[in-house]
This record gives structure tokens, C-alpha cells and sequence, in this order.
């Protein structure tokens, strides 16, 4: 990732990175973004795990209401990006069996 070496990104890497459980995570991310924001990152996740299950983009949009824009990139991202989704949905769909 180009961002980093960026002091603001690292420090919030290292702050996310402190964050012992859920309830922590809900209180700082309640505090940094705003609520479209946590909807918005909400609805990228449940994207990426349907796109990994085989779900078309219609079938995805009318589930989540995302948009063919928000599923293309979250596509592009599981295709062509750093990994961050798959690694993320592997330790949940692992933690949950």
C-alpha cells in the first residue's frame, strides 16, 4: 500500500491494531466515521463475502442495495487488490466454525 508510510495512516493502522474486542472497535469506530460511513464499510463486507459465494451482481444488489458501482469495485478489489478481503472473510468464515 502507498499510504503506509504516511504518519496519519500509521498511526490509525496502530490504533486499530490496539482495539481489544468488538465492543472497542464499535466505540472508536463510532467516534472516527460517521454512520453512512460504518453502513458503507458494513455493506462492502457483506459484498465481498456474497461476490466470494458466487452471487451475481444482480442478485447482490438486491440483497444488499448496493449499487453495480460499489459491487464492481469491491470485485476489483478481490481480483486485483492487496488481499485485505480474503484474508479478513478466511478469519471470519474460520472463527465461525
Amino acid at each position: 500500500m502507498k499510504l503506509d508510510n504516511e504518519k496519519g495512516v500509521v498511526d490509525f493502522f496502530e490504533a486499530v491494531l490496539s482495539l481489544k474486542d468488538r465492543g472497542e472497535c464499535a466505540a472508536f469506530f463510532s467516534d472516527i466515521c460517521t454512520i453512512k460511513e460504518l453502513l458503507d464499510f458494513g455493506q462492502r463486507m457483506e459484498v465481498a463475502s456474497l461476490l466470494t459465494e458466487g452471487m451475481n451482481y444482480q442478485e447482490i444488489s438486491k440483497e444488499t442495495g448496493a449499487s453495480s458501482a460499489t459491487i464492481s469495485r469491491v470485485n476489483r478489489c478481490l481480483m486485483y487488490g492487496e488481499g485485505g478481503y480474503r484474508l479478513v472473510l478466511d478469519r471470519i468464515d474460520k472463527d465461525n466454525k
